[in-house]
């Protein structure tokens, strides 16, 4: 593991999450009772625009009960949980941080997902899978902490099967410094974000044909823009995953993302 790659999981260790996590459900909820996966949305979801972000890539990504599904860094599991539950398939998640993947495990018991979805701690550039074994990779709000991208794609293109599809949902750069922090980085140190031109030559010579390439900035203004003028959200939140700084990265983030200092960019690519 690099340098690099331990400041990027110390930037996700979250202290005592699946504690902080019970102890914020139990203000909603039972510990004995079975949670839906929409209840956990605003708490799991860790990307711009959250679960409707993920419903859209999912449904281009056109996954289906037999679609084995990677989701690599998978935080704490939102997105395979909604895969999973939405779609009848199997998916594997994968995160850097021990923390994340505890809590993962913990709330996909909570949703009686466990049968179809599992999650380990692992490196997206190590990752420890056969080649060709998934049918759908996920990779949702990951690739700007990754310095070798290159690497990355050239993992992803190993992983699946050949006509298999790669969704990514991802921040890209634009014009102008990047204020931070942000959610998934206090600095530019672990920040490796790549504007949307340089990002498609990089999954092109990767081996990947793009399907579906969609700039989503606008709909993440409107959805920044609602979320700040709409009442707080009630019970648990993603501030409980970020921590006491989780008002100022978001507000930074939106941010960068209304002063063109980033991008929102959907793709779904082929494998060949």
């Amino acid at each position: 593991m690099t340098d690099t790659t331990k400041q990027v999981r110390e930037h996700y260790n979250a202290t005592n999450l699946t504690s902080r996590i019970k102890l914020a459900l139990a203000t909603i909820t039972a510990e004995d009772q079975t949670l839906r996966v929409d209840q956990l949305a605003p708490l799991d979801q860790f990307h711009t625009r959250g679960i409707l972000a993920t419903a859209e890539l999912a449904a281009a990504a056109q996954v289906e009960p037999s679609t084995r599904v990677l989701d690599l860094g998978c935080g704490i599991g939102g997105p395979a949980r909604y895969l999973a539950a939405t779609f009848g398939c199997k998916v594997t998640g994968v995160d850097l941080s021990p923390a994340f993947i505890d809590a993962a495990t913990y709330l996909t018991a909570r949703c009686g997902l466990s049968d179809r979805v599992a999650f380990q701690v692992g490196d997206a550039l190590h990752p420890p899978f056969e080649d060709e074994v998934f049918d759908a990779v996920f990779l949702q709000h990951v690739a700007m902490n990754v310095a070798d991208r290159a690497a990355l794609y050239a993992e992803v293109h190993r992983l699946l099967t050949p006509g298999g599809r790669f969704a990514t949902y991802d921040l890209v750069l634009r014009d102008g410094d990047v204020v931070y922090p942000a959610p998934w980085a206090q600095d530019a140190s672990t920040s490796f974000l790549l504007s949307d031109g340089v990002t498609r030559t990089a999954l092109e010579e990767a081996g990947f044909k793009a399907v579906l390439w969609r700039d989503d900035t606008q709909a993440a203004l409107e959805w920044f823009k609602a979320a700040m003028t709409g009442p707080p959200p009630s019970g648990p939140n993603l501030g409980i995953v970020i921590g006491p700084e989780f008002a100022a990265k978001t507000s930074n983030l939106a941010r960068n993302i209304r002063e063109n200092r980033l991008g929102v960019l959907s793709a779904v690519l082929i494998r060949y």
